[in-house]
């Protein structure tokens, strides 16, 4: 590829790599870094902590317009976290992966009305250039006219597996494997299936399977791809 892009939009289900191999992408490029579903988590955060009825499309919808989200870099955390998410300037960073949150962000993300104003907020983002941009419809919805379009994926098992060692590296010793996988094909039929904004790779994008390859082999063959001479380890 010769042309140099401006925005990558990197889609792909859950679990698969794609924020992993996003971020040390933009960190090679120097570009920014943005994963939209920590948007989508965070608003369904919010109306969790606002009880609201989550079968209240409109109520969730209108909470979402509502919000003080903002999205920063890590800063000097050394937790672990790759950004930072700030509701009402309160740290939420952590919470975005509570098993409610897991449970009911596919749910919440299929509302018209939350998607609507979640891709208006990443557009005006990916408007600016030089941007890392990585969700489950950034190439076919928010940018489609984004040079670079990666769909990143993985067997539901092996995303099951990398999703069961996060939650046991965060203390949850309890966690079960086969509920995780169970929860990884909900949420695949859930994503590729709703009305608005279905999960699925761009007619143009590179399909990059990450199955049997680290985050630092998949970004090292996207920079190939780009034929950027740069190390990544």
């Amino acid at each position: 590829m010769s042309a140099y892009p401006t925005t990558i939009a990197i889609d792909g289900p859950a679990a698969s790599g794609k924020t992993t191999v996003g971020r040390m992408l933009a960190e090679a490029l120097d570009y920014l870094f943005l994963d939209t579903g920590c948007m989508y988590r965070a608003a369904t955060l919010a109306a969790l902590d606002a009880n609201i009825d989550l079968e209240n499309e409109t109520a969730v919808a209108h909470l979402t317009t509502q919000l003080n989200m903002r999205i920063l870099p890590p800063g000097n955390q050394d937790d672990g976290r790759v950004y930072t998410v700030l509701l009402d300037d309160q740290d939420v960073t952590w919470r975005l992966r509570d098993p409610a949150v897991d449970a009911n962000v596919s749910r919440i993300a299929s509302i018209l009305g939350v998607r609507q104003e979640l891709v208006r907020r990443q557009h005006t983002i990916g408007q600016q250039g030089q941007v890392v941009m990585v969700g489950r419809d950034i190439g076919t919805v928010v940018m489609p006219d984004a040079p670079l379009k990666l769909y990143v994926t993985a067997s539901a098992e092996e995303r099951a597996r990398r999703r069961w060692e996060d939650r046991r590296d965060q203390g949850h010793e309890d966690a079960d494997y086969d509920a995780i996988l169970a929860d990884v094909n909900r949420r695949d039929q859930l994503d590729g299936n709703r009305r608005h904004s279905p999960m699925r790779p761009a007619d143009d994008a590179i399909i990059l399977d990450t199955t049997k390859q680290s985050p630092a082999e998949v970004v090292q063959h996207i920079l190939s791809l780009l034929s950027i001479p740069k190390s990544v380890s």
